[in-house]
């Protein structure tokens, strides 16, 4: 149960102000004496450790005078406004931010605020936080809207491309067309990620992304009819992944970034959310073009009208992202601390949590490694250091299953699946929409679930009821009867897309945002949008050949199979992050992969007891991760001393 809301005339809190009292200064040392270094030398053993400090914060081993002079130190270097001395009680916070009630140098409205984060995160959120999502939700329209109309506009096209004939020759150029965005992305714009956000931002990135994606979604309305359709189309969707790219890495940063721990699951879910979103409405735009004449527009005007309409969330995204602040960590990265000051304010719910957020994220990224190092160091580091490596293992986990649990042949190919199990082309089409509406739907209940339950939770329960409902929809075109077998196949199908939409769904794009630090965060970020569109672009265009090579029972049954090694990466390979600072995900993922794999393997039976038999009481092994960094041991505050960290697995 949520505790009650802090009682501010308590008669423990002797010191406790109303909401109309200024907070004193924490301490009676002066703010003002000594150098920002000399208040930053204290070592470990120079204060007790406060009764309200949580060991696993890397403030812990500091006294509360100790942690009110770094915040009073740090606001005097970045000349930040110090007003009623907020940093150093913001500071005092951020060492112990469970304790707040306990805290009589806090305001009565100040303690409310801490009260309304921990047991009402979604309570007045702040205007510009929500701007933040509303773009960046629009953004990822833009990538699930490409994907379905494309699935409408090929019933179509390939009649006036010359491409209409079932040879193999046609199999794998409409694959090609269908898969070039993500063979752009997987092959040149991810790769310029890195480059894109240490130039611009993380906003701007988006904001010509989706530039790229209006122009180009647009292009593709007129391309000619004839052999030459298809290479002006697919040139057209090629240059399209330079919209798709960069941004799909870009935006789930950006997300993570602005989010507190207790949002950030809910907040980046978005991304995925809202492909679903997009992918809804690009069925219903191919139903509204689908009886569309021809008119005066030689090769047809529907499937035109079609592939157009994913340009509209595009400009919808550049009227907003202008007016969002730029994230607070990129700005602190580049220096700017004022700006990143003012980015913090604007989207968190009150000004003492933004400075605590600000300074607490100041020293625990004192502790990564120098964000101006050169990009091929840190993309050796990507790889050679654990933390990293293990990072990335875990993000390639979660983009290769996104792709390999058949998701996206479903959606690219739902209408032609549809019409090989007996339906009719407007009835494929209808159903398909069914496919959209349940993808986006039941993507709802992750909000209420992501950061309740866990990322790893919501994996390890779908991958098995995916794989099963694979299995029915592949075995169900044996059965002769054609109104029985297109039943199936329609509930295997949605069955399927309703428990992928709060599971493989949603994940990938959180991890991929929350488990790089910072230095590394764009690099890691854009591999892993690299494996997902590349594998993306392989599905694509493999599947209208497999379907005729292993017919729909062998090739459903292929990505069951996939499904089925899906869970056993996740429950050996993949912690879980759920309510960790992205900062503090340094230790969870500085774990050696054999000493996890050997944790988790001797973790079956307990597991079994607890989720399968229902025992209580189950006797587990400790956790493996324990929060013990030690970010401001640095007697100078200074980056820590580059160290070679080059371990063995």
């Amino acid at each position: 149960m949520p505790a009650s809301p802090p009682s501010i005339s308590s008669s423990d809190d002797k010191g406790a102000m109303s909401h109309h009292d200024v907070a004193p200064p924490l301490l009676e040392k002066n703010a003002e004496s000594g150098s920002f270094a000399d208040s930053e030398k204290a070592t470990t053993g120079a204060g007790a450790l406060g009764d309200a400090a949580i060991p696993d914060n890397v403030l812990a081993e500091y006294s509360e005078e100790q942690v009110a002079q770094m915040g009073r130190a740090f606001a005097r270097k970045y000349e930040l406004p110090n007003e009623d001395d907020i940093f150093a009680r913001a500071a005092v916070l951020a060492r112990s931010p469970e304790h707040y009630d306990h805290m009589s140098l806090l305001t009565e409205e100040e303690r409310l605020a801490c009260y309304d984060e921990q047991y009402h995160p979604l309570r007045n959120m702040p205007p510009k936080l929500i701007a933040i999502i509303c773009a960046a939700a629009m953004g990822a329209a833009v990538q699930g809207m490409d994907e379905t109309v494309i699935n409408g506009a090929q019933l179509f096209y390939p009649k006036v491309m010359s491409l209409g004939e079932e040879t193999q020759r046609n199999d794998w150029l409409k694959g090609l067309i269908n898969g070039a965005p993500y063979l752009c992305c997987a092959g040149v714009s991810c790769f310029m990620t890195d480059f894109l956000n240490n130039w611009l931002g993380r906003k701007r990135v988006i904001f010509w992304t989706c530039v790229i994606s209006a122009v180009t979604c647009l292009l593709q309305a007129f391309a000619p009819t004839g052999t030459r359709g298809w290479h002006y189309l697919f040139a057209m969707r090629f240059l399209l992944g330079l919209g798709i790219g960069p941004k799909s890495a870009t935006v789930s940063i950006y997300l993570a970034e602005c989010s507190t721990k207790k949002l950030r699951g809910i907040i980046c879910m978005n991304w995925q959310a809202f492909t679903a979103f997009g992918i809804m409405w690009g069925y219903v735009f191919s139903l509204i073009f689908y009886r569309v004449g021809s008119g005066a527009v030689h090769g047809g005007l529907n499937w035109r009208l079609m592939l157009a309409s994913a340009m509209i969330p595009a400009v919808l995204v550049l009227f907003q992202i202008p007016y969002c602040p730029e994230s607070p960590r990129w700005l602190m990265g580049k220096g700017r601390y004022r700006e990143a000051y003012e980015s913090t304010v604007q989207i968190r719910p009150h000004r003492l949590l933004a400075c605590r957020d600000l300074f607490y994220q100041h020293v625990l990224l004192l502790e990564e490694e120098s964000l101006d190092k050169p990009y091929i160091k840190r993309l050796g580091e990507l790889f050679t250091v654990r933390r990293n490596r293990n990072a990335m293992l875990a993000a390639f986990i979660c983009a290769f299953m996104q792709q390999f649990c058949a998701i996206n042949i479903i959606a690219y190919y739902s209408s032609a699946i549809f019409l090989q199990s007996g339906f009719s082309e407007i009835s494929s089409l209808c159903s398909s929409l069914g496919f959209g509406l349940i993808n986006f739907f039941f993507a709802i209940p992750a909000f209420f679930m992501i950061d309740r339950f866990g990322r790893r939770f919501l994996l390890l329960s779908t991958f098995p009821a995916m794989a099963l409902f694979l299995f029915v929809t592949g075995f169900a075109f044996w059965i002769p009867d054609q109104q029985t077998r297109v039943g199936i196949v329609s509930m295997g199908i949605y069955v399927f897309s309703a428990i992928y939409s709060f599971g493989c769904g949603v994940v990938p794009f959180v991890v991929a945002g929350e488990v790089f630090p910072l230095y590394v965060r764009a690099i890691g970020a854009s591999f892993f949008t690299i494996v997902l569109w590349g594998f993306n672009f392989i599905l694509s265009v493999t599947w209208p050949r497999m379907l005729n090579a292993l017919h729909p029972q062998g090739a459903f049954g292929f990505y069951a199979g996939w499904n089925i090694v899906g869970w056993f990466l996740v429950y050996f390979l993949l912690p879980e992050t759920k309510q960790l600072t992205l900062e503090e995900l340094d230790e969870v993922f500085d774990v050696p992969l054999r000493k996890r794999i050997s944790y988790q393997f001797l973790e079956l039976w307990p597991n079994f007891q607890e989720y399968v038999l229902r025992r209580k009481n189950v006797i587990r092994q400790p956790p493996l991760g324990r929060h013990h960094r030690l970010a401001v041991k640095n007697a100078e505050w200074n980056d820590k001393a580059e160290v070679e960290q080059v371990e063995n697995i």
